[in-house]
Order: structure tokens, then sequence, then C-alpha cells
């Protein structure tokens, strides 16, 4: 192991990929001479070249539909959605076409399309670039969704979506680029399965289960609920949204006997109301309190410093939820 940034592993994960595979390519705006608006495609150019590395016009719908044509032909598309706010420029493509043409050809064909991006808020960019959808994503069948918060699991998850014959939404986050944390050395081959939570903490009064920038979040409330109340929080970070693993999130709450889901999605229709949901239909004897969700709040993120850290679901607002819950 070495530690090294999230926007390394990510750009060492699509290096990899490419050099073991020929028919992946990458396909997206800036991502070649550029190198990616946040650089995430690096020098991928310089190695592979300009059949593999497509620069496009800013047309998200046109670019989408030219990686299902060809995935339909044995093609392996990454496609990078300069903010996966965008996605609902290519709706038509992404839900109605990708996640559908392998049920509706009966499955003879497969579309192995990786749709990876950031979202999500902390740069004051306002209400068109920092959004989160992974809700979104996942309440279409036919499409995997990850979100993985580390490098090593950035790292690992890529890889696997990448030789996934289904299509994955890849959703990063603009505040994880540059945080560090252990990988495998370049090269090594590392797969981290589709599917399955890890506990990053652990605990005995709270389950908090999250994903994505809001694990460090939850990491951080974590500590201070332990220092300061004595709660002590058991972190699962679900890496992934579809499909999700309550088995794992159902042992942690076994022990607790509470459960926080935590996104920054809206709660609304959300991730953490799903799992909730799921929660009482599937292990309601395992809760001692109402479980609870935590998402942004119902409006469009600002582009105020001040105004966006007050609708974002980050530290304070986990420590005062599992505060109240720990009152009942």
């Amino acid at each position: 192991m070495r530690r090294t940034t999230y926007i390394q592993a990510i750009n060492e994960a699509l290096r990899e990929e490419m050099a073991r595979d020929e028919n992946v390519f990458l396909i997206g705006e800036d991502i070649g001479h550029y190198g990616g608006l946040f650089r995430v495609t690096r020098n991928l150019l310089d190695e592979f070249g300009e059949k593999r590395v497509l620069d496009t016009p800013i047309s998200e719908q046109a670019f989408m539909g030219m990686a299902l044509g060809a995935a339909t032909v044995g093609m392996r598309p990454v496609v990078e959605l300069m903010y996966m706010d965008f996605t609902l420029v290519a709706a038509d493509q992404i839900f109605n076409q990708i996640a559908k043409y392998h049920y509706m050809t009966g499955g003879l064909l497969k579309i192995p399309v990786v749709i990876r991006g950031q979202q999500g808020g902390g740069k004051h960019y306002g209400s068109q670039h920092s959004q989160s959808v992974d809700s979104l994503y996942a309440h279409f069948p036919g499409i995997r969704v990850v979100a993985p918060a580390t490098p090593y699991d950035a790292k690992g998850l890529l890889k696997t979506a990448i030789r996934d014959d289904n299509p994955v939404a890849f959703l990063e986050h603009k505040m994880l680029y540059f945080t560090r944390g252990e990988a495998p050395p370049p090269d090594e081959e590392h797969l981290v399965p589709i599917g399955k939570a890890d506990v990053k903490r652990a605990g005995s009064d709270v389950t908090i289960a999250t994903f994505s920038y809001c694990l460090y979040q939850a990491l951080e409330a974590a500590e201070t609920l332990e220092e300061q109340h004595g709660i002590s929080c058991e972190v699962v970070d679900l890496r992934t949204v579809e499909p999700l693993d309550t088995e794992t999130v159902w042992e942690s709450v076994a022990k607790t006997g509470r459960l926080l889901a935590v996104h920054e999605s809206y709660a609304n229709c959300g991730v953490g109301a799903e799992l909730v949901a799921r929660a009482y239909e599937e292990a309601p004897y395992l809760l001692r309190a109402p479980a609870r969700r935590l998402g942004m709040a119902p409006v469009s993120i600002p582009v105020s410093r001040v105004l966006e850290a007050e609708v974002l679901p980050w530290k304070e607002e986990i420590v005062a939820t599992v505060l109240e819950m720990e009152r009942r």
C-alpha cells in the first residue's frame, strides 16, 4: 500500500483498464488535450492517442448516444460528464436508452457504458453545478450506481465498473479529488466488488450509513459525538447506491439498535428514504428507536458560502440528528 490522492487513483484505474482492454475508450468534453476540467484524465491522450481519448463538442446528448452505439458493437466507453448535473441534458439517452437496451433486446445486447463525473456541493458553484444525482440514477432499473469515498475504493470500483457488462454510473465528488488515502501500487490487480458496503468505524450506539463525501463528515461527527457526548457511532460506507448492501447495514443495526442514513442528495425520495423503508420492511425488530434519514434541505444550492453550508447535511447536522435520536 502507498498513499495517493483520490484523483490519481481514478486516473490510474482508467489507464490500467485502457492498457488491459483495447475496447475501453474515453469520451467527453475537454478530457483529451486539457486532461479534464479537474485533470482526472491528464496524460492519457499522450499514451493512448486521439482514437481512444475523444474530445467532444458541448453536446451531452450526442456523445452519450455515441457511447451507447459503441457499446452495442462491443466497445466499452467511459463517458465523462463534466458535472453530473448535466445528466439531465442527456436524460433520454441515459434512462430511456442505455438503461433499457439490454432488456428491450431480450438480453441480446450488453451495454457496458460507464458514466463518470463529479457531483455535490462545497465549492460554491451554485444550483446548476452542485447537485447530487445518486437518487436519480438509482430510481431507474438497469443502471448500477457507485459512489466511492476513498482512493482505495475509487480505484477498485472503477476498474470493476469498466469490466461490468451493465451500465454503471460512477459518481465522484468535487470535494474528494485531493483527499489522500491508501491504495495499491500502480498496475497491481485491484478490484472492489459492486454492491458491498464497508464498515469504516466500529461503534455500539448508532449506525450511520452513508457514502461519498458524507462519509468523511460522518466520521468527523462520530469523533465529536464520542468525545463530547459519549455516544459510539458505527459508520458504514455503502460505497454502492444500487444495489444496496442492506445485509451489512442490518448487521450493524443489530448491534446498535439505531439507524441514521445520510447523503448529500435531497432527503425527499432519496437513498436514505429507501434505506429506512427497507429497514422497516426487512428488519424492524432490530430497531430500538425510529430510523432517520438526513439529506440536503429542499432548496436549490446557493452560491453563497454561508448559505451553502446551511443547506448541506454535513458534520453539524449529523451530530444534531444523532443527539435527537439518542433522546428517544
